[in-house]
């Protein structure tokens, strides 16, 4: 999607301006931003200048040397799960105690100017920032971030890109998995709540499902899919179009456990009988899943670790910025975990 880019985006100097004006590399003008011995006097004095010229304001990130300073890294996100933001965070936490670094939480709306992003996060004297989904699919701020030199670590994004660290997990095959599930316990008429469309995640668990249906050899009933928005509020109004359907589903597959949630809430509601009136199910795993009755069925995504894992990732890519430490890709396992939210249709087995 193109976007209008702001007056402050426009005018914001970055590392590749100063390059540009100083007529030598980005890298070299890393090198001077740094303390780089290596570079000559000529060469540092032209950068310098470029520097003065453009109002350029590095980060932090880029003066600080690796080793060890103290260093500062970010959360950011736009995610409107409470849970999934607070395993996010929990993760991060304990990875940022045992490593001695500190851990800011930002929160950025899902469109934000990406300028102002960059100069809040200089102004914090940020050394680098772990991007969640949906922030970490925006091409526009990824670019801007390495543009400025400042370490990025992205958290399940849609496309792991070559130039950038992330880890991820298998969001298609975790949702294809669930919807086999439930075809196998008997179910043929399956309601399915789509999460937020700017997040990367809901596309690719809606392909799941359409994939486990159609290796089942069943057809796909719109009807029997509506959009959410990974919200509590979102799943009830999803959930409540889905019950009251002339032939309802047996079974609801929700994106995310807060959606699941809201559908069980829903299903009491209206007077069902959760999972003998109706099964439901979730993905993320989340504290909610097993703090509501009955204890959602859903899938595990070990957020989490993931976030263990990106904090380590990225700690060790500003530590190591004078070596250029190699782009990691890290993908973790997820897992189907049965409570007591999901059992055969009502009328499987009979007659």
């Amino acid at each position: 999607m193109t976007r209008t880019r702001s007056r402050s985006q426009r005018n914001a100097a970055t590392i590749k301006d100063v390059a540009q004006h100083a007529g030598v590399s980005s890298m070299t003008v890393s090198r001077v931003i740094n303390g780089d011995g290596m570079v000559r006097d000529t060469t540092r004095a032209k950068v310098t200048e470029a520097i003065k010229a453009l109002n350029y304001s590095p980060s932090v990130a880029a003066r600080q040397l690796a080793g060890g300073d103290e260093l500062r890294i970010a959360l950011a996100y736009a995610n409107p799960s409470a849970a999934y933001l607070s395993e996010l965070l929990m993760g991060c936490l304990e990875q940022t105690s045992r490593l001695n670094v500190q851990l800011t939480l930002e929160r950025f709306e899902p469109d934000c100017a990406v300028a102002d992003v960059v100069k809040h996060l200089k102004r914090g004297q940020v050394n680098g920032i772990i991007l969640p989904t949906p922030l970490c699919d925006r091409e526009d701020m990824l670019s801007a971030l390495q543009d400025e030199n400042i370490p990025t670590v992205t958290v399940a994004p849609a496309s792991n890109r070559p130039d950038s660290h992330c880890v991820y997990i298998d969001d298609f095959e975790a949702a294809k998995e669930m919807t086999r599930y439930l075809i196998d316990t008997g179910h043929r008429r399956i309601g399915f709540i789509k999460g937020n469309p700017q997040h990367g995640s809901s596309v690719r668990r809606y392909r799941g499902f359409l994939a486990a249906l159609a290796e089942a050899g069943m057809d796909m009933d719109p009807t029997l899919v509506e959009q959410g928005l990974y919200t509590y509020r979102s799943g009830l109004s999803a959930a409540e179009k889905l019950l009251r359907l002339p032939q309802r589903p047996t079974a609801i597959f929700a994106s995310n456990d807060d959606m699941a949630a809201a559908t069980i809430a829903m299903a009491h509601m209206m007077m069902l009988h959760v999972p003998f009136d109706l099964s439901v199910c979730g993905c993320d795993d989340t504290p909610l899943a097993t703090t509501i009755w009955p204890e959602l069925t859903t899938i595990r995504l070990p957020i989490r670790e993931m976030a263990m894992s990106a904090t380590e990732m990225l700690v060790e890519a500003v530590r190591s910025r004078k070596r250029k430490s190699k782009i990691q890709h890290q993908l973790f396992d997820c897992k189907l975990v049965r409570r007591q939210s999901d059992a055969p249709p009502p009328s499987y087995g009979r007659g």
